[in-house]
């Protein structure tokens, strides 16, 4: 039985059984509308999510649905925690860098295998336990590290923070445009190039001079770069910390 203090909604997403009474068995259940959920996500985006739709997917009326998520609110929250899913296993060889590459690494995959996900507001901390996973995940990667709890949750903020602002800019590029990150910067590198001149804009020109917005002769593209010079200047300043002994 669940402990009574314990919200409805963090019931319903860890799961819990609100009451022990016996009596029929539900023929729908948590589970249930959230997979219907992030089907229809998966196929119409967060924005053809409804709680009409969701019930016409199940067969049950609109208001037989919030008995089990309780609100449209929840039920993202439901189903960012489902789509999540469970945190990678990070390799125990790597050092606390490697790990915490890989942890990026699979948070974006995530996010490229379910990209609504990037559309659901932030409504506060992880609560999850998908969610608190990936989060035990990323402490773990900073275990030995010698930096308090609190400044491993600091990192942890900052290291989400940074993916999701990076997911979200690939996302607005793709929507706006219908290109990709890389297609967008490559055509405003070779655009610009001819407009940026040295004896007006003496620094900026060095930019486009040097091809910094076009794909690598390995495939690699200025949006990749991007994201890995951001992502190992901030891990820069976790090895300063834990040089410093924070």
């Amino acid at each position: 039985m669940a402990d009574p203090e314990i919200p409805a909604d963090l019931r319903r997403l860890w799961r819990l059984r609100a009451s022990s009474k016996l009596g029929r068995t539900p023929e729908l259940d948590v589970d249930q509308v959230v997979r219907a959920a992030v089907s229809l996500a998966g196929r119409d985006g967060l924005e053809g999510v409804t709680l009409q739709k969701v019930a016409q997917e199940l067969g049950f009326t609109k208001m037989s649905l919030y008995r089990h998520i309780g609100s449209k609110d929840d039920l993202f929250e439901l189903m960012a925690d489902h789509a999540t899913g469970p945190a990678p296993s990070l390799d125990a060889d790597l050092g606390w860098r490697g790990k915490v590459r890989q942890w990026a690494a699979a948070t974006r995959e995530r996010y490229a295998e379910h990209p609504w996900l990037i559309d659901i507001p932030m409504s506060g901390p992880p609560r999850g336990p998908n969610a608190v996973g990936w989060m035990d995940a990323l402490l773990e990667a900073l275990h030995d590290t010698g930096l308090d709890l609190g400044t491993q949750a600091g990192v942890l903020t900052v290291i989400s923070g940074y993916l999701r602002n990076s997911i979200t800019l690939t996302r607005q590029f793709e929507e706006r445009t219908g290109l990709s990150q890389a297609q967008v910067e490559e055509n405003y590198g070779r655009a610009l190039g001819t407009l940026v001149t040295p004896d007006r804009f003496p620094n900026a020109a060095r930019l486009f001079a040097v091809s910094v917005f076009e794909p690598e002769a390995s495939g690699g593209t200025a949006a990749e770069r991007e994201f890995s010079f951001g992502l190992e200047l901030i891990m820069d300043g976790v090895a300063a910390a834990i040089e410093r002994g924070s």
